[in-house]
C-alpha cells in the first residue's frame, strides 16, 4: 500500500464513520448501547481514526508541492480567515441548538433570537472547520495537506446538511423556525435584512476565547504565521 493510499483510507475511515455515526446509525446505537455508550464509542472511534489519520500523514514522504500561494496570502489573506475561523469555534461552543441536547433544551435554544456567530450562520462550528480547509487548500498544494482538508471539507459540509435534516425531524417547527430565521451560507440572513447587523457582535466570550485558540494555534504551526509571522 503506498503511502498516498494509506492516507486516502485513513481520512476516508475518519470522515465516514463520523457521517455514519452521527446520522443513519446514531439512533438504532443509542437504542442499544444507551446515550452513554454510544458516546463512548462514537469518541473511541473518532479518536481512533484520527490518530490513524496523523500517523498515515506523518508518513508521507516529502514531495514539492503543487503550488505555494503567495507570500500576501500567508502574511495577510489566511491569518484574518483563521482570525474569524477562531471566533466562530469558540463561539459554537454556547447555546448552540445544533449539539446533542436533551430535545426541551435544543428547542429553547432554537426558539431564541439568533445573535452572535449564530446570526452569522446557524453552522458556525462547521463554516469553521470548511474555511480552515479551504484555506489550508489555498495555502499549499502537497498531497497530504490536499487529502486531509478536502476530507475535513467534505465531512463539516455534508455534516451540516444532514444535521439540518436531523434537527428538522427531531425538534419539528422549532428547528424549521431556526432555518428560516438564519442562515446557511456566512452572513445570509444579514445580507437579506432577517437580521440586524448589531446581532451580529460575536461578545466577548467568542472574541477572547477565539483570539486565544488563534494565538495558540499559529504558535504551534510548523511555520511561523499570523501575529508569529507578523512580528518576525
Amino acid at each position: 500500500m503506498t503511502p498516498t493510499l494509506h492516507l486516502i483510507l485513513a481520512t476516508v475511515a475518519f470522515v465516514g464513520t463520523h457521517l455514519l455515526l452521527s446520522h443513519p446509525l446514531r439512533a438504532s446505537l443509542v437504542a442499544r448501547l444507551g446515550p452513554g455508550g454510544f458516546l463512548g464509542l462514537y469518541s473511541l472511534i473518532a479518536a481512533a481514526t484520527l490518530v490513524w489519520m496523523w500517523l498515515a500523514a506523518s508518513a508521507m514522504p516529502y514531495e514539492v508541492p503543487r503550488w505555494f500561494a503567495p507570500l500576501w496570502v500567508w502574511d495577510w489573506v489566511a491569518p484574518i480567515v483563521m482570525l474569524l475561523v477562531s471566533i466562530l469555534l469558540a463561539g459554537s461552543l454556547i447555546k448552540n441548538p445544533a449539539f446533542p441536547n436533551p430535545g426541551a433544551s435544543a428547542a429553547q435554544s432554537a426558539m431564541r433570537p439568533a445573535t452572535g456567530v449564530f446570526a452569522i450562520t446557524r453552522h458556525p462550528m462547521n463554516w469553521a472547520f470548511m474555511l480552515w480547509a479551504a484555506t489550508h487548500i489555498v495555502l499549499i498544494g502537497s498531497t497530504d495537506n490536499l487529502v486531509i482538508a478536502i476530507g475535513i471539507l467534505i465531512l463539516a459540509l455534508f455534516g451540516s446538511l444532514l444535521q439540518d435534516r436531523k434537527k428538522a425531524g427531531l425538534l419539528g417547527d422549532a428547528w424549521r423556525g431556526w432555518e428560516a430565521r438564519t442562515s446557511f451560507v456566512p452572513f445570509g440572513a444579514l445580507l437579506d435584512g432577517r437580521i440586524p447587523w448589531r446581532a451580529a457582535s460575536p461578545g466577548l466570550h467568542a472574541l477572547g476565547a477565539g483570539l486565544v485558540i488563534w494565538l495558540v494555534a499559529t504558535w504551534l504551526h510548523a511555520m511561523p504565521v499570523g501575529v508569529w509571522r507578523w512580528i518576525g
